[in-house]
């Protein structure tokens, strides 16, 4: 893996897993399309014929909710589609679209992305974007403002995408215990196929992804945070702000964080922290970030 918000085949992303859970609770705003990677091959097909608008939130990102519920209200109203994106649920699709920060929103003209704005805005500007988007479809030719009944192009379907190879077995089965959220048994999988092949690189970054989900699964972020900052020399209270940093995708704070604690420690609380930092290592995956860390981790041991 590359990073812990980007899926790679064989791996399953946690962070987006549990992210889609919560999604899946709450719901895209009334009215909105909920944006995943199937659905948004759906939106690019709608905007050949008419712009598409998609906001990103997040749920770390309060204004972001407020954000897609006043868009959709108002585009909508304008006979706009309006798709709302996780980036928590859906990090390849952020990535893909090249989203750094949320809120943000963008239009779909012709299959092709066009960032319109980050952070929030008034409804006023919202209206006024509105309008630009609008105004450049119809210099496009797209037939926005075509009356009620008039034939508009018939759009055409995407072509079908080669389906992936399955899972191997065992990958396969702690996908599903991940699924109904039984790490243990997840666990081991993952150690059952590391025993039959101790060069699985999936499945010992996925084994460290299961024990990050399990490891923060409970942990009250505030308090974590709290205890952290109170005595810089508590391993335990260090660990847990890491495994928050890495599941956040705050990768650079995580590592700096446990390679200073490794320089002020001795002993096992030393080896602790050296096991989990590269066990986080393996979380993050082929990664510069990884490297970097690897080399300081060795001048700091040796």
């Amino acid at each position: 893996m590359t990073d812990p918000s980007i899926p790679v085949r064989g791996v399953v992303d946690l962070a987006a897993l549990a992210a889609q859970s919560r999604r899946a609770e709450k719901g895209a705003p009334e009215g909105s399309v909920d944006v995943t990677e199937q659905t948004l091959q759906d939106l690019a097909l709608r905007s050949r014929t008419a712009p598409v608008l998609i906001a990103f939130v997040s749920s770390a990102s309060p204004a972001s909710d407020d954000l897609a519920r006043r868009l959709t209200a108002i585009a909508t109203a304008a006979g706009l589609t309006v798709g709302v994106c996780d980036v928590d649920a859906e990090p390849a699709i952020a990535q893909a679209l090249q989203v750094n920060a949320v809120p943000a929103v963008m239009a779909l003209l012709g299959g092709r992305p066009a960032p319109l704005f980050q952070g929030s805005a008034p409804d006023e500007q919202l209206r006024d974007v509105i309008d630009q988007v609008l105004e450049v479809a119809r210099q496009s030719g797209m037939p926005v403002g075509v009356p009620d009944g008039a034939e508009q192009p018939a759009p055409t379907s995407p072509p079908a995408e080669p389906e992936e190879a399955p899972l191997p077995p065992l990958h396969q089965e702690a996908y599903d215990a991940i699924e109904r959220e039984d790490y243990d048994a997840a666990v081991a999988a993952y150690d059952r196929a590391l025993k039959e092949d101790p060069k699985d690189a999936d499945a010992r970054a996925g084994r460290a992804q299961v024990l990050l989900m399990g490891r923060t699964q409970t942990a009250d972020p505030v308090a974590v945070r709290a205890a952290a900052a109170a005595d810089a020399t508590d391993a335990d209270a260090q660990l847990a702000v890491a495994d928050l940093d890495v599941l956040g995708g705050k990768v650079d704070d995580a590592f700096a964080r446990l390679l200073d604690l490794v320089r002020a420690t001795a002993g096992d609380d030393r080896e602790r922290v050296r096991v989990r930092l590269v066990e986080l290592f393996d979380v993050v995956g082929d990664d510069p970030r990884v490297s970097a860390a690897r080399r300081a981790l060795a001048a700091a041991l040796y």
